[in-house]
């Protein structure tokens, strides 16, 4: 047989156009559909990553936020410490919180810069947890209303110190962090050398990650406040207002508790201290976002309650994952970052210990009530705004 007849008989055959395209396999699609399907489906998911998180900038913000908040806790467990200390878990929780936070407020884009307003913060909070001491000590104690009054000073801070920048708001947080972990931790005169090594601690925890970083993580661009003014006090500056929004809803939740008595006040304290935002139609869309994002992020965190004693392990790593989404979702997307610490909230400490489903639950509701309250303080009391709108310069000077 010569060479082009058996090249002949060795030729594959060809299939008709079209036929790769509608055949299945154990009933998928395969050949140029399914290799589409399966394309654009991977094309959508990166383009909505894309949006929540442009150049993966976040995401490296939020592996290191958490690797932060390991290493201070960490750190603050070490057998020296606490046994020097005469301390329980409260060292290994005030500094993961004070390194956590520190790292969430942080936004400079440089080395050095960043790892300067990291110190300063970490130092904020540990001056937040003393200054918890201080006063609770002569109101009565961290366990009763004169504790929670302090709070109410931190969520002035929160808003008033926004007119420093954003370095400026991330201190105002940080003061108020530091009380509410002291609040939480029943911190009194004995634990003032506490606090202060968990500061130290969560310092050289928060700078390392982020000097590791590098060139890596680009912040967000930092939200400014428009060109508002106080209703009727045009010289009022719009932070003032903004702080005594937030201490007055704190203050009527304290009053709410005394009343009703909440399971955990704090939670509502912080909530209408975070949803005050820089004019009332802000802050109405904060109080929004948060009440659906929590709303979302309990009841998933209270569906993983059973890993708590089969794969606390495995809880963990979950807990760390949403705080790298919380990292990506809080520059534009506060319902989805609020969603996802309600998560790691909940099954952290359901993690802990702490199995009790009324009380998780408790956070949907406080929050709600927190908000509320917030919402109401905003637009009864000194409410902002638009200056643009009304044609006149913005207040404040």
């Amino acid at each position: 047989m010569d060479e082009a007849g058996r090249e002949r008989r060795e030729e594959p055959r060809r299939e008709p156009a079209g036929a790769a395209e509608g055949r299945v396999a154990d009933g998928v699609p395969v050949g140029r559909a399914g290799a589409s399907a399966r394309l654009s489906g991977r094309a959508v998911g990166a383009g909505l990553l894309e949006r929540l998180d442009p150049g993966m900038h976040r995401r490296v913000k939020g592996l290191r936020l958490v690797t932060a908040f390991g290493l201070a806790a960490m750190m603050g467990r070490m057998p020296e410490l606490t046994s020097a200390l005469g301390t329980g878990p409260a060292l290994s929780v005030l500094a993961g919180g004070f390194a956590l936070w520190a790292s969430v407020s942080v936004a400079r884009a440089s080395r050095r810069d960043s790892s300067r307003d990291l110190a300063a913060l970490c130092l904020a909070a540990t001056l937040g947890a003393v200054s918890f001491i201080l006063l609770a000590s002569r109101l009565g104690g961290a366990g009763t209303v004169g504790g929670e009054l302090v709070l109410v000073s931190g969520a002035f801070a929160t808003g008033y110190l926004r007119r420093f920048g954003v370095t400026g708001a991330g201190i105002g947080s940080q003061i108020y962090i530091g009380q509410l972990l002291a609040y939480g931790a029943g911190l009194g005169l004995g634990d003032l050398r506490t606090v202060a090594v968990a500061g130290a601690i969560a310092t050289i925890a928060a700078v390392v990650p982020r000097v590791l970083s590098g060139p890596a993580e680009h912040p967000a661009a930092s939200p400014t406040l428009g060109p508002v003014r106080v209703a009727g006090l045009r010289r009022t500056r719009p932070e003032l207002a903004m702080g005594v929004q937030a201490a007055a809803a704190a203050l009527a939740v304290v009053g709410l508790n005394r009343w009703i008595g909440l399971q955990q006040s704090d939670w509502a304290i912080t909530a209408c201290t975070y949803v005050i935002a820089g004019s009332a139609a802000g802050t109405v869309e904060r109080v929004r976002q948060r009440m659906i994002g929590t709303a979302i992020g309990v009841p998933i965190g209270l569906a993983c309650l059973p890993l708590a004693v089969h794969a606390p392990l495995l809880l963990w790593g979950a807990a760390a994952l949403a705080m790298v989404i919380y990292a990506m979702a809080l520059p534009e997307r506060y319902d989805v970052a609020c969603g996802a610490f309600a998560f790691t909230l909940v099954v952290t400490l359901a993690a802990s210990g702490e199995q009790s489903v009324g009380f998780l639950a408790a956070r949907i509701w406080e929050t709600a009530l927190g908000g509320a309250v917030g919402l109401v303080a905003a637009l009864l009391l000194l409410p902002l705004r638009s200056a643009q709108r009304e044609g006149l310069p913005p207040g404040g000077g």
